[in-house]
Order: structure tokens, then sequence, then C-alpha cells
């Protein structure tokens, strides 16, 4: 699955400064991991991010997103964000800085 370059190039601006900040290749999209952890990811056309178990719920609540299932079995803590509710840079900024914020506050990998 082809994953969206733009999007993808968004994200990277925003975390460029950071050099704890890396990417890899997974889930037929790519992650961008703070030290060794993943705290957002491109996958198709849309964002991917890590929130964490505790703050699943509130994430859900907001505009285009939904649970990460890629297996069947979906996953509390990471949830699936709709690119069109990320089509604004302000919005796509807010989802970056809560997967990198709960990805920091992780050991590094």
């Amino acid at each position: 699955m082809a994953y969206d370059e733009g999007l993808a190039e968004r994200v990277r601006e925003r975390l460029r400064a950071d050099p704890g900040i890396g990417e890899k290749r997974m889930f037929g999209g790519i992650a961008f991991l703070y030290r060794g952890n993943m705290a957002v990811g491109v996958t198709g056309d849309d964002l991917m991010v890590r929130v964490g178990p505790d703050a699943t719920d509130a994430a859900l609540a907001r505009p285009g997103a939904r649970l990460f299932d890629m297996t069947g079995r979906p996953m509390r803590g990471w949830v699936v964000v709709a690119g069109s509710a990320v089509a604004e840079d302000e919005a796509l900024g807010e989802w970056i800085d809560e997967g990198h914020a709960f990805a920091a506050g992780l050991p590094p990998k």
C-alpha cells in the first residue's frame, strides 16, 4: 500500500528540527520515531498517531479519528486520523505534537 508522500513531507517538516526523530518504513507506510518509539506515521492517505491507552477515548472524540485496526484487533493507544481531518497545518500539528509527547514519555529503545 502506498502512502501519501505529501502528508509524510508535512510531518517531516514539523519534526525536522528534533534530532531524536528517525524514520522507518512500516505498516505499508512510513513511521516517525522519537528515540526509537513510534510517535506518528502515514499509512495510505491517513495519519497514524500513538496517543497512549489513557488518551484513546479523548482522541477518538476528535474529528476524523478512528481506532487503529490493521489485523482485526483494534489497538487502544493508537488512532488513525483521516487525511481530510489534517488538511490544515494547525490540526496536523496538534496530532503530531500529541504523538511526539507520548513517545517522549517512553524510555529510549
